[in-house]
């Protein structure tokens, strides 16, 4: 066995390289099964980011269904989630070059369903087998309206007639039939609230016609946030609910809610996108689940009758989306040492099995760096979380005496949560000698609702402070160089980025990755989805602008003075370019050294494997720059 080579920190040769994270990647999500075919949408780096349903037969072959140029993605919510929903061998989809939802039966091609109609989009979708539908979220920019209008919509699945079934909220999502059709559940929010904060489940009875009759009011509401709302086969609805401090199981009873196997965890997340699924049923009366505690996530089942849940063994450690293929639950999730992908669970407990691995980079046990989950005190006297990944490459050591370098990675969201799965994002680092610490800072998601209303009134300060706070523990405790810490982070976790350099002094360098750099520009320039969501995180505007400007790096450009690195997608429409532009112009005004790369065609959060790579590439060599180390390949 060859012995270790020793070289600084960062400058260790790596078979990770920006190339083939950037074109071994898709964007999976939606598994769904029907009739022995399981279904999943494959968002492809390597096409431009087009997106496309694939179905992997009973045999284990995989095919195409939606063929170019089609494709499958919704914008609802900007964010969209849903684009497609099967019933039996026939597919629904969205197409977005059209915004029209389409259907496909068997090996035929797609047709088209709805009407061309300027301004309207769709998502969310769900079927509605019983009457020969498909149920979605419309959203249409109608004619002297200042945002767009939701509302929640039936599609006959031959005519492509719409139906309104339920309007009147500022947002709608989760639209589910009942197995025997007669009655329909939905959840629905309103501003200023987040789906997170508050949200309000819907149930009503559904007519011969499919028309909607006395709708009601079964749970949410107030201050509690419902999520996923699913039938069982005997007729039963279920959801998760927040009311006691955790998204919990929950049924709807004869006297209203009752929460089933209560545990501190969630069974839920954030609701950034429509359709993702973590509970179903089980076919005999129970529920299977995912659920996360301390950021980690485990397979549950709930059988009926039980009042505890039991631990289906699993080495998953992140669950997003699930669903039942008879026997097996499929998982879109991933393991600490095989990383994101769409898995086959038996419930025997049998090690899962890879169907669609999200990353064609293989990570080889010499350089796999596994997460460390961590604590540490912050201010207030208050504890955060974190993600911490080593150094690891069997092949080199660091000189002796010498610490590496930190990367402090934030979440975007800020709700998010950092995964334990393996990441070759994270590897790529790691392997060439620099640590990464993955911020679950007050705010993030997986640590009940107290933890995640932490962040109420303190965006900007208490992420922020979390983020310096786990880089200089640390550092304390002789894991990493406390001279050598940089922070990178998008969207929100760029805001966090922006605000950690212009308001502390810990970090040599930072990549803001489509960040936010002014809040009152967001305030009034975001999309609907988002349009009151700092009303909770800052304060209600324009009431506390003097707060937005206190917390806003673009108007205190005079304390930063380290280098900075941009990264921004030309067709933002979330965080627009005009927000990075203005600091990039403000920091070479001052003579900080900064770079700005622009992307046309991407939008909030990069789609193309060039993109990826050429961002990758460039943050490596400008954090080689300020910390002085070559790059090794």
């Amino acid at each position: 066995m060859t012995a270790p080579s020793t070289e600084p920190f960062g400058t260790w040769t790596s078979p990770i390289t920006a190339a083939r994270v950037a074109a071994g990647g898709l964007r999976l999500s939606t598994p769904r099964a029907a009739g022995g075919v399981i279904y999943w949408l494959e968002g492809r780096a390597s096409e431009g980011g087009r997106g496309v349903v694939v179905a992997r037969g009973p045999d284990g072959a995989t095919r195409d269904l939606t063929p170019p140029p089609h494709d499958v993605r919704s914008r609802v919510h900007e964010y969209g989630g849903g684009a497609f929903a099967v019933s039996g061998r026939t597919v629904y989809f969205v197409d977005d070059a059209d915004r029209r939802v389409h259907r496909l039966d068997g090996d035929g091609a797609p047709r088209p369903l709805t009407e061309p109609e300027a301004g309207t989009r769709y998502g969310g979708l769900e079927a509605d087998p019983a009457r020969d539908r498909v149920l979605a979220v419309r959203e249409r920019m109608l004619a002297g309206d200042d945002e767009p209008t939701n509302d929640l919509v039936a599609i006959d699945g031959r005519s492509g007639a719409v139906t309104v079934l339920a309007q009147g909220h500022d947002f709608f999502a989760s639209p589910v039939a009942s197995p025997d059709g007669k009655h329909l559940a939905w959840l629905t929010w309103d501003h200023p609230d987040m789906p997170w904060d508050a949200s309000t489940l819907w149930m009503a009875n559904l007519d011969l016609d499919g028309a909607t009759r006395q709708p009601r009011v079964v749970a949410g509401g107030g201050e509690v946030s419902v999520y996923q709302p699913f039938w069982s086969a005997d007729g039963t609805l279920w959801f998760a609910a927040d009311a006691d401090g955790w998204w919990n199981l929950h049924r709807l009873g004869a006297n209203g809610p009752e929460r089933v196997a209560p545990m501190e965890a969630e069974v839920g997340r954030p609701q950034w996108t429509l359709g993702p699924r973590v509970a179903v049923d089980d076919g005999a009366g129970g529920v299977l689940v995912a659920a996360c505690s301390g950021g980690t996530w485990r397979l549950l089942h709930l059988p009926a009758g039980a009042d505890a849940a039991e631990v289906i063994e699993s080495s998953l450690v992140d669950v997003q989306d699930l669903c039942l293929d008879g026997e097996r639950l499929v998982v879109l999730g991933g393991t600490a040492e095989a990383g994101s992908g769409v898995w086959s669970v038996d419930r025997d407990g049998a090690p899962p099995r890879l169907l669609r691995a999200a990353s064609s980079v293989e990570v080889p046990a010499a350089i796999c760096s596994r997460a460390e989950p961590m604590c540490f005190p912050t201010s207030g006297g208050e504890v955060a979380h974190g993600m911490f990944y080593p150094p690891r490459n069997d092949a080199f050591v660091g000189p002796p005496g010498v610490l590496p370098p930190l990367l402090v990675m934030g979440h975007g969201g800020p709700t998010g949560c950092a995964s334990a799965a393996l990441d070759p994002r994270v590897q790529f680092w790691t392997s060439r000698g620099i640590a990464v610490l993955d911020v679950n800072y007050r705010g993030s998601s997986g640590f009940g609702r107290p933890y995640r209303r932490a962040l109420d009134g303190r965006w900007g300060v208490a992420d922020v402070e979390d983020c310096v706070h786990g880089a200089r523990h640390l550092a304390a405790l002789g894991r990493v160089d406390g001279e050598r810490l940089v922070i990178r982070g998008g969207s929100a976790g760029g805001y966090t980025t922006l605000a950690a350099l212009t308001f502390h002094d810990a970090f040599a360098a930072g990549a803001s990755y489509y960040g936010i750099s002014d809040l009152e520009a967001l305030a009034r320039d975001t999309h609907k989805f988002e349009s009151r969501y700092l009303d909770r995180l800052v304060g209600p505007w324009p009431e506390c602008a003097d707060v937005y400007r206190e917390r806003s790096p673009i108007h205190h450009v005079e304390r930063l003075s380290c280098p900075v690195i941009f990264f921004q997608g030309l067709e933002d429409r979330v965080v627009p370019p005009d927000q990075a532009e203005r600091m990039v112009e403000a920091l070479r005004e001052k003579g900080i050294t900064v770079e700005y790369h622009a992307f046309e065609g991407e939008q909030h959060g990069f789609r193309k494997a060039e993109t990826v790579r050429t961002a990758l590439e460039a943050e490596l060599a400008f954090y080689a720059r300020v910390l002085g180390f070559e790059v090794g390949d």
